[in-house]
């Protein structure tokens, strides 16, 4: 059997308060809307993938609450000023953490 290929094209995220997430995606991150349900979901392109904001409950199907969301940057230390040292959970000298409304970890990784 030949063995599949498979691609990363995004991930979903459920939230008890999709606006306070929304906000959050757009102001703390600068990310920007692609598509959007209003009480059900946002998403948000990030290049190579996209980011799926939902309200828990709006799917059949739900997943766990565990995620953990990657994004490379150039300059690492800019960036966490720009998004405000109180703002983190935890840095070290080349990735940082913080959380986002509802306690997904997002990852800050200084591109090699």
């Amino acid at each position: 059997m030949d063995r599949i290929k498979l691609r990363f094209v995004g991930v979903e995220l459920y939230f008890d308060d999709l606006e306070k997430a929304k906000e959050f995606y757009l102001q703390t991150l600068g990310l920007e809307i692609s598509d959007e349900q209003v009480g059900h979901h946002a998403k948000f392109d990030c290049g190579a993938g996209f980011i799926c904001l939902e309200c828990k409950g709006a799917e059949s199907y739900p997943s766990k609450d565990k995620a953990v969301l990657f994004f490379e940057t150039p300059r690492l230390n800019e960036t966490v000023l720009a998004i405000g040292k109180e703002n983190l959970v935890h840095s070290e000298s080349n990735w940082a953490v913080l959380h986002d409304p509802e306690g997904h970890n997002i990852v800050l990784l200084q591109s090699k």
